[in-house]
């Protein structure tokens, strides 16, 4: 069974998903890929990892750093997975590119290098948006691209993390 809980945020509207004891994804609705999220039933519920996400998603939009993390449970390919390990780590009010991703795949994996689409590829596909920040990638240069929410989101989020740490 899949819950489902719907969260507004300053931003646009989120659905969080769970299999009722991790987080298994966090959407802005009509976001690229999120249809992907609802498989067979679902029920919209509130649950433990429901109140821990909304309570994280409140701080974060009060420009405040959480200091904790919703239990989330990611499925996904082996590459998927390695990318979205490196977001998880990219620090609040922080960027990387694609390549720097890309950079330390290649490194892990001990090959020569790997390709930034790809990595591209994997970012766009990370179901936990803002929880595994894929907002704070940026093309070369800085430049704001790709992000399945939206562009305008991503630059809003990056916004409330500048904020947020002018704050501290």
């Amino acid at each position: 069974m899949t819950y489902i809980y719907h969260y507004k945020s300053p931003v646009g509207d989120m659905t969080a998903f769970s299999n009722g004891l991790a987080l298994t994804a966090l959407h802005f609705n009509g976001q690229k890929y999120a249809s992907r999220m609802i498989k067979g039933d679902y029920e919209e519920k509130m649950l433990p990892v429901f109140e821990q996400t909304k309570q994280w998603l409140d701080l974060y939009f009060d420009k405040k750093i959480p200091d904790f993390m919703p239990q989330i449970f990611l499925t996904g390919s082996q590459f998927q997975l390695e990318v979205w390990d490196i977001l998880a780590k990219i620090p609040y009010g922080q960027t990387i590119t694609y390549g720097d991703i890309a950079k330390q795949i290649a490194r892990q994996r001990k090959i020569e290098c790997m390709s930034p689409q790809a990595a591209g590829q994997a970012v766009g596909h990370n179901p936990a948006a803002i929880l595994i920040p894929c907002h704070r990638v940026v093309g070369t240069g800085g430049k704001l691209t790709g992000y399945a929410g939206g562009i305008d989101k991503k630059k809003a989020l990056l916004a409330i993390e500048q904020e947020g740490l002018a704050a501290v």
